[in-house]
């Protein structure tokens, strides 16, 4: 077995190209940046380019698909084409597809949910062995600074989330390990597979895990767009910022729930709290 994971470089792909070489699988990261996780093989690339999207799958079995933080539907379009062209040229045997995000079920308007919806139907229909994992809300963006610092500094957990919704924090090794379990069981073709953590908590319960005397305070989307502008630009953060957007007019309880468990048991939100205390100290 001999594994391309596309976005090798970013936090989600990462997560999953560590866990594979964890468990010994041979492991190529495609990346536009060329850094990725030690013991992995790199192949710097852009999914634009059908030749050096070909030329990656070349000799891979198994692909674990994140797509880059862009959202513009013809581009995302080229992408996800590229990717099932060079999966079909090189008989892939499973590809798993991330769509980064729990994704309602019809159009939204939002182009971060629209194109990775489209991404689905597309490779639904190619005839590849797919399988597709919807996350809901990583657990590791609770680590950002614009989180981080006013949780030191006041004691407030800031985030743009309704706090009266419930959502099933997932980490990102926990993400690997649903990556991993949908790459490699028998049976899971053409399954699309909502992974979550184990228990939907609110805001305030989210808090309360860091400890009594944290308080839930719901982020204005403006405020937390201006912060993750400064990190990731200002496209990206637009098109992040436009899905909580969309969850605050529409409060979609169903939407980020737990998942099937395949038999895996990640981490609760005060399991993982507590793992980052005892990591830092």
């Amino acid at each position: 077995m001999r594994h391309l994971v596309i976005g090798a470089s970013g936090a989600q792909g990462g997560a999953v190209a560590r866990r594979l070489v964890a468990d010994g699988r041979f492991v190529r990261g495609f990346t536009r940046t060329g850094g990725v996780p030690g013991g992995v093989e790199s192949f710097p690339g852009d999914l634009g380019d059908a030749g050096s999207v070909r030329e990656a799958f070349a000799g891979m079995t198994h692909a674990s698909v994140t797509l880059p933080m862009v959202y513009e539907p013809g581009l995302v379009a080229r992408q996800i084409g590229n990717v099932i062209e060079a999966a079909r040229a090189a008989g892939i045997r499973r590809l798993v597809y991330n769509t980064g995000t729990r994704l309602p079920e019809t159009d939204t308007g939002v182009a971060a949910f629209d194109t990775r919806r489209a991404a689905v139907e597309a490779l639904l229909a190619s005839g590849l062995p797919v399988v597709v994992v919807r996350p809901t809300i990583y657990l590791d963006n609770l680590l950002a600074p614009w989180v981080t610092g006013p949780l030191r500094a006041t004691g407030e957990l800031c985030f743009p989330l309704p706090a009266g919704l419930p959502v099933a924090w997932l980490s990102h090794g926990d993400l690997a390990g649903f990556t991993v379990a949908a790459l490699t069981r028998d049976g899971l073709e053409g399954r699309v597979l909502d992974a979550g953590g184990p228990e939907a908590v609110t805001g305030h319960e989210l808090a309360a895990a860091f400890g009594p005397e944290v308080r839930y305070a719901e982020q204005d989307v403006d405020a937390f767009e201006a912060g993750l502008a400064r990190a990731l630009g200002a496209a990206t953060a637009a098109g992040v910022a436009g899905t909580y957007r969309w969850i605050a007019a529409n409060d979609p309880v169903k939407l980020y729930g737990p998942g099937p468990s395949l038999d895996l048991h990640p981490a609760s939100p005060r399991t993982w709290i507590a793992a980052r205390r005892r990591e830092t100290g």
